[in-house]
């Protein structure tokens, strides 16, 4: 496996990167199957791990690490992330100096390690300064608990101002984005992914599949599969609603093309978004070993000219099929904000 630089750190990670969202409550909760799974991404070459505390309560994190022990950590680049509500006191969530100096701490025991690679804001806080969270997280790098920070689905303005902060306040700085990013969630090529290029940053896209609509499970004349995830966010799954339909069709017209090019629809998708020049590696979210195995040979899928423009036709650049896949929703763009 060929193996890239994350920003302008010097670590280098595999392109494809293990999520970990679905092992535990979210998803597998057979903590042995999830290990195995893991045991053989890192077999096969990945050495790039992404959990979240948020993600099953921290039962994910738990999973992570025991499939680390016995020797297996040092040769991992473990990301975690911290910002989701870990209970319903008011402040166990968000990205407070408060919040964050308990919650690394509690990932750091949940996760049995000295220290995080790569520890990530996990989505923006209009009511935080983000001199409060960079300067707790410069803090956290200094202790030598955490050696680099990144953000996750920050928009472009936000990741700038990040950026200019920590330049102007002497803080440590994000060394990469977050952001969704898929065949049918092409939103960021508008502005994050340039902002990100320009400011040095890696990029490590979520839903590179957008959300299991590249798996081949969704297409027209099949019944859409269950998932708890189509629970939760039915804005994103729900057939009755019009943007979900132009999905379907999309989807269609991809897997023809992945077959007249002779591949998955899940190579197609995960070796269109890790051949951007932007992107650093690609999250991928396998639930079952199944999974796993599906997506591991799109490392090695490399996408020519005709492709691309023949995918342009289907999913215009920097479109959103569904605008509600784009992840966090600027409230400064909801049409009471404009308001006087």
């Amino acid at each position: 496996m060929d193996y890239r630089t994350l920003g302008r750190t010097g670590v280098e990670v595999s392109p494809l990167c293990l999520g970990a969202m679905m092992f535990g409550d979210w998803g597998n909760t057979d903590h042995d199957d999830s290990v195995r799974i893991i045991h053989r991404a890192l077999d096969a070459g990945i050495n790039f791990i992404d959990t979240a505390d948020v993600y099953s309560r921290g039962e994910s994190e738990t999973i992570v690490a025991k499939a680390l022990a016995g020797g297996r950590r040092d040769n991992v680049v473990l990301a975690t992330k911290v910002h989701g509500r870990m209970g319903d006191d008011p402040n166990q969530f968000g990205n407070s100096r408060r919040w964050i100096v308990k919650e690394v701490e509690a990932s750091l025991r949940r996760l049995n390690t000295d220290w995080i690679d790569l520890y990530q804001i996990h989505r923006p806080e209009p009511d935080t300064d983000i001199d409060e969270t960079l300067g707790a997280l410069t803090d956290l790098v200094r202790q030598g608990k955490v050696r680099y920070i990144g953000s996750s689905t920050f928009p472009a303005s936000r990741i700038v101002e990040a950026q200019w902060v920590a330049r102007d306040r002497g803080r440590e700085r994000f060394v990469c984005e977050q952001p969704p990013y898929s065949l049918l969630v092409r939103g960021v090529e508008n502005d994050v992914l340039t902002t990100c290029r320009r400011h040095g940053m890696g990029v490590i896209p979520w839903g590179p599949l957008a959300g299991g609509w590249l798996s081949g499970r969704w297409r027209k004349g099949q019944e859409p599969p269950q998932s708890s995830r189509a629970d939760r966010l039915p804005g994103r799954y729900d057939l009755s609603i019009a943007a979900n339909q132009r999905k379907l069709d999309a989807v269609e017209a991809l897997a023809q093309l992945a077959d007249e090019a002779g591949m998955s629809l899940i190579h197609l998708g995960l070796a269109f978004v890790i051949n951007h020049p932007a992107v650093t590696a690609a999250i991928i979210g396998p639930r079952t070993m199944e999974h796993l195995e599906s997506q591991l040979g799109a490392a090695d899928v490399k996408l020519d000219p005709a492709i691309l423009d023949r995918i342009d036709e289907i999913v215009p650049p920097g479109v959103n099929v569904n605008p509600s896949d784009g992840g966090w929703q600027n409230p400064d763009l909801e049409p009471a904000a404009r308001r006087r």
